[in-house]
């Protein structure tokens, strides 16, 4: 699958908070809570954010958006990966790789010392792509989040 990297804009918030809401409703069980937290990190991306030590990506073929990912400022000298989302037909096609890559190379050129991200264990794709990159599992907590019982995994990685 041939696909590029672009910047993401405001063009695409509604897009990436309808994908990330539908998909996790539909394959984590979800409530209706999780779209409008996506919805406050895209708008406080939008409004906030520092060019400088932060962005955002999409994967994209023709028209078609495959994914997302951001990289912003957890706190001085460290980055925090979010809102990493590849659709299910571009999974095992490179998309998320080319992600990752874009986030873990924007953080350490922008001078970060190291990058954390929050997820769940369920997402075990995602966890093998972080472990394959060389981040390292440093917490797991079982939690009640988003109307189900989940286990939230924080991973991190020091450049």
């Amino acid at each position: 699958m041939e696909f590029t990297l672009r910047p993401f804009d405001a063009g695409d918030a509604d897009w990436l908070v309808a994908e990330h809401a539908a998909h996790y409703t539909l394959v984590e069980g979800f409530d209706d809570s999780f779209g409008p937290l996506v919805r406050d990190i895209v708008q406080s991306y939008l409004s906030d954010h520092d060019p400088g030590c932060e962005a955002g990506w999409i994967a994209q073929s023709g028209n078609k958006r495959l994914g997302s990912i951001f990289c912003v400022r957890n706190d001085a000298t460290t980055a925090k990966l979010r809102l990493f989302y590849v659709v299910a037909d571009a999974r095992g096609s490179g998309v998320a790789q080319a992600l990752l890559d874009a986030c873990l190379g924007f953080a350490r050129n922008a001078g970060y010392a190291g990058l954390t991200l929050w997820t769940h264990e369920s997402h075990a794709a995602a966890g093998r792509i972080y472990k394959r990159n060389g981040l390292t599992r440093t917490r797991a907590e079982p939690v009640h989040s988003f109307g189900v019982d989940l286990v939230e995994e924080t991973w991190q990685i020091a450049f």
